[in-house]
């Protein structure tokens, strides 16, 4: 006859032990579970976090460079329609003062009137390198060109000009953006380097634009300037941002000052990942 099994102390040792193990599995893959939910919950907030603050930092740059046009599109009305129209009035003054002059002074005063010529002609110049529809306009190769012979008739430092590719339209908020990131660089290099030669170049093609505008100044170390935040090259470099463009500058002692900037005018995108207009908007 079979004897029914009686459990022993073993067997009860084996399934307390069992259940042990089982328990304990548990609780660490309960624990596990949790550490990890924790970690990619701490990953996402800090990822939403980043894209708050990338988007704050994106429309405080376009509020700061709305509030710049609308000033120099306010400089601009005001120099064409006020002092220039004051100095032509000047000017047709001046002229009829030489009838009683004797030669000498007439000769003096014809210099003074052309002078003043020349100043007027300066200022209407600057007042359509300020204004945002002029810009929109002429666009930016054309506007460039003329940014060109302003500067170079100022003596003041020898441009250059290049481009290539077949030229197309980036859009007016973003071809705007350029030529202030242009303007920005020759003021920079004007200010700060002491460079007598300036070079700009475009280049058009399909899928990229690329500007790249190069100075022969003394330069600098890019970390000596990577603090300053007002800095004229943290502005170039959060600019071309905005417009879903990268900056990049190089720089060295000595050996003058490089920035190159590119855009995918067929895929542009912003901080986010979102698709990004031609507007600021």
């Amino acid at each position: 006859m079979l004897t029914p099994h009686t459990p022993n102390k073993n067997d009860d040792l084996s399934q307390a032990l069992l259940l042990t193990g089982i328990l304990f599995a548990f609780l660490v893959g309960c624990v596990i579970y949790f550490v990890v939910l924790y970690r990619n919950r701490q990953v996402k907030n800090k990822k939403e976090q980043e894209e708050r603050e990338a988007i704050f930092q994106q429309e405080l740059l376009k509020t700061q460079v709305e509030i710049q046009e609308q000033t120099f599109e306010q400089i601009s009305k005001e120099i064409h329609d006020n002092i220039t129209q004051v100095l032509s009035f000047v000017k047709l003054t001046m002229r009829s003062l030489g009838n009683g002059l004797d030669e000498a002074n007439k000769a003096k005063l014809n210099d003074s009137r052309e002078l003043l010529s020349q100043t007027i002609i300066d200022l209407r110049d600057m007042s359509k390198s300020m204004s945002f529809e002029h810009i929109a306009s002429a666009g930016l190769a054309k506007s460039i060109e003329k940014e060109v012979e302003r500067m170079n008739k100022s003596d003041v430092i020898k441009v250059s000009y290049a481009i290539s590719g077949k030229i197309y339209s980036l859009g007016e908020q973003r071809e705007l953006v350029l030529f202030r990131i242009l303007q920005e660089s020759i003021n920079n290099a004007l200010k700060h380097s002491g460079a007598k030669h300036f070079n700009i170049s475009l280049q058009y093609r399909e899928d990229l634009f690329n500007l790249t505008l190069k100075d022969d100044g003394s330069g600098f170390t890019p970390a000596s300037v990577e603090n300053k935040s007002g800095s004229g090259l943290r502005n170039i470099e959060n600019r071309a941002a905005m417009i879903g463009g990268k900056a990049t500058i190089d720089s060295a002692p000595g050996k003058g000052c490089r920035v190159c900037v590119e855009l995918y005018p067929l895929k542009q995108f912003n901080s986010n990942g979102a698709t990004h207009s031609n507007s600021f908007s």
